[in-house]
Parts: structure tokens; sequence; C-alpha cells
């Protein structure tokens, strides 16, 4: 069974799948479903859309098995059985696998370290040019002589801010425990004596 690249996204055609198509110069093109048919026929460039593999291993977005790692490809050639070979080369099997998984391990780890650096640095930056929006008790407007932000003194802040926050927090809750205590009404009403005569007295509703 052959299974076919998809010409534009790179993805597995099995066989009885996809779309074939013969160009006038007897050139085969194969694609996997119709979205990467009609993204050929409108000449996009499969490396500017991020959905095709070309894009990702462009952007280095794809792990690249290492070179160190092609002497487990598949070899064609036909070996006489020698156990002590066969033994050999399930060693070296389960060996390629630790090393290909812990690389993995290691690409994937390096990606999102660098996308959560990307992001701080995206977030400080958008914080510095609108701080004008900030109150100014939060404005980062604290310098050291070389022009670097001093840390310390924005972790004075930051501190002080919370301890703020949490007394305002204390303090309304207080508020609203005070407003949902019930409150004791009391009437006043007649009520007859024995020897004749009425008195007042307190009725709490």
């Amino acid at each position: 069974m052959r299974i076919e690249t998809c010409y534009f996204c790179s993805a597995p055609v099995y066989p009885s799948k996809g779309i074939t198509f013969v160009r006038n110069d007897a050139r085969a093109f194969r694609f996997c479903k119709s979205k990467c048919h009609k993204n050929f026929k409108m000449k996009r460039n499969p490396r500017k859309l991020a959905w095709t593999k070309s894009f990702r291993r462009a952007h280095n977005k794809e792990l690249i098995v290492d070179s160190t790692l092609q002497f487990a490809a598949r070899r064609n050639v036909p070996v006489r059985y020698n156990r002590d070979l066969i033994q050999t080369t399930l060693k070296a099997m389960s060996r390629i696998s630790e090393i290909r998984a812990r690389r993995e391990r290691a690409f994937y780890k390096a990606r999102m370290r660098g996308n959560k650096a990307r992001q701080r640095a995206e977030d400080r930056k958008l914080v510095e040019e609108n701080q004008h929006l900030l109150p100014p008790s939060e404005r980062w407007n604290v310098e050291t002589e070389t022009g670097e932000m001093d840390v310390e003194a924005m972790k004075q802040r930051v501190e002080k801010r919370r301890q703020e926050l949490e007394a305002m927090e204390v303090a309304s809750e207080a508020e609203s425990e005070v407003e949902e205590l019930p409150q004791m009404k009391s009437k006043r009403k007649l009520r007859m004596k024995v020897g004749g005569g009425t008195e007042e007295m307190d009725v709490h509703a």
C-alpha cells in the first residue's frame, strides 16, 4: 500500500482518498482534500499559510529529526539472520526511542519557554506604553540612576497595593455583615389589667 503526500499541506493521502490533478505537461499533483486543491488553484503559497507543514517547518514550529538518528532509518538491504545482531538492534531501537522522546520534551520546553518570555515582554511593553491609563499609584515611573526599572521599589508598591485591597475587602465584608443583621421592631400594645384599667407593654416583632 503506497501512501502519497499532499502537494500543498504535506499531509498523508491514503489509497482511494484525496484528489489527483494532472496538468497539461502530464505532471500529477495529489491533494488530501478539496481545501488544498482550491488553494493550489488560487496559486497560494503554502509557506505563508499557518496550517501547512511547510509553514511550520519554515518558522521552526516542527520538530526536525536530528542527523544523529539517521542510522535508525530502514534500509532495504537483505541481512543474514544473526541472533546477536537482532538483540543489538532491539536494544538500539529502545535506546533511540528514549533519545527521541527526551529530545522532543526538550524541544517542547524550549518552545514554551520562548513563547512565555515573548508574551511577558509584549505585556511589559503594553503596560509601559499605556502608563497614562493606570492610576498614579500603579504607574511604574520609579527608575534608578542608570534608567532601569527599580525592581525592589516595584515590589514594595505592589505589596502596598495588595494590602490596601485586602483592607478594603475586609471593610466591605464587615459593612455587609452589619447591614445583614435583622432589625428588631418593637410595638406598643395596651393590656387589660385584672382589677380594671389598661397598661402599655412592648412587643418585639
